[in-house]
């Protein structure tokens, strides 16, 4: 399991290959859907296979507790960068209704500029890691952990809550002592809470799951209802595509909007796509590609995927950094997450990496703290610090 941590497959193939083996056990396909599941497994143990001949490997743990970040240039940055998603935290919370206290069905309504703010506010789940690494206060590494793991419950906003505690998980994970094992009960503890509150908060914002008309299996409909949510997360995206794939339906105005700003809505709800269930409307990260170039473009979107991860993971391995500590989470996440639903390309994903490469840049521009000034030093004879 150690080893596992450091490979860029374990971030792709395995969720991938996981996903389509609960949606066969989850649904009794209809003819033709299993094909797509195929292309799916495929694709993901190809990069299986390309790991196991490839060098590119996360740094060591001992990379990772050895780097301090607390009191840096670096942390400096992202402390500013972490209280500004903050204050549109709050005036998310302070001009819009709350989901949560509200009616359910309002997280989804970005009007009035909600939505603008919304695409800053998104970003909480960076504050926990921010809080964890760079935040020499208590009190100011507990706040901005609580602000990222609760606002995305106040709107009601799942997906958050996944990128927050897996994120949180994974710096815990990768950072640990080497001697020890995995810390495990905290692992756990963090896998159960969002899991509960993904069960929770998906009854509150869908309803009953029995409202569902998709073809269950037997097993998936004796499960409980908080479970039910669970597996139909990890395996609406990959029966979708299955079913797309099968109706050979092509639109290609859909990953048109997805890759353009302001170009059209990225929604797929109440639109033209023959999905099986109106209501469950994802379709894993590569749905778009599928109805824009067919299986091909879907292959292609995945390898394409891939290399992100590996590029992500080869910045971090230079200096384990932390904005390309950031940029590899969000990637790896939106991995982990490519069996339910477009993340990785899209125009706010690919400008939160840009952001952080900025920032990054931002930080190596600023003074080193408690470094001489040239002047001051070739005044008293000192050689030029390098």
């Amino acid at each position: 399991m150690k080893r596992l941590l450091h490979l860029p497959s374990t971030y792709l193939g395995l969720p991938l290959l996981f996903s389509c083996a609960l949606t066969y056990l989850s649904y009794d396909l209809p003819t033709g859907y299993a094909q797509g599941l195929l292309l799916l497994a495929l694709m993901a143990m190809a990069t299986i296979v390309f790991d196991a001949g490839s060098r590119t490997r996360l740094p060591s743990v001992a990379n990772f507790r050895l780097r301090r970040y607390a009191g840096t240039r670096e942390a400096f940055v992202a402390l500013a960068f972490a209280w500004g998603v903050v204050v549109f935290c709050v005036i998310d919370l302070a001009l819009f209704p709350i989901p949560l206290f509200d009616k359910p069905s309002s997280y989804a309504v970005m009007e009035n500029g909600r939505e603008h703010v919304r695409h800053i506010s998104d970003m909480c789940w960076t504050l926990p890691v921010i809080g964890l690494l760079c935040a020499r206060s208590k009190g100011v590494r507990n706040a901005l952990i609580f602000i990222g793991l609760v606002f995305p419950v106040l709107v009601i906003d799942r997906n958050r809550i996944f990128a927050a505690f897996f994120s949180l998980a994974l710096v815990i994970a990768l950072r640990r002592d080497e001697r020890l094992p995995l810390p495990w009960k905290r692992i756990v503890a963090i896998v159960l809470a969002s899991g509960a509150i993904f069960s929770i908060l998906g009854s509150i914002r869908s309803g009953d799951i029995d409202n569902v008309a998709l073809p269950f299996s037997p097993l998936y409909r004796s499960l409980p209802q908080g479970l039910k949510w669970l597996l139909l997360y990890a395996s609406a995206g990959p029966y979708n595509f299955g079913s797309i794939e099968a109706k050979h339906y092509i639109n290609a105005s859909f990953l048109l909007n997805q890759l353009v700003p302001m170009s059209g809505s990225v929604a797929t709800a109440g639109t033209s796509i023959p999905l099986d269930a109106s209501n469950i409307n994802v379709g894993t990260e590569f749905f778009p590609f599928l109805m824009a170039w067919g299986p091909a473009g879907a292959a292609a979107s995945m390898a394409l995927l891939y290399a992100m991860l590996l590029w992500s993971v080869r910045r971090l391995r230079a200096a384990v950094s932390l904005f390309p500590l950031l940029i590899f989470l969000r990637v790896a996440y939106v991995c982990v997450m490519a069996p339910f639903a477009p993340q990785a390309f899209t125009w706010t994903n690919l400008g939160f990496v840009l952001l952080c490469l900025v920032l990054q840049l931002l930080a190596w521009c600023l003074p080193v703290r408690g470094a001489p000034k040239p002047l001051f030093a070739a005044a008293h004879g000192a050689s030029p610090s390098t």
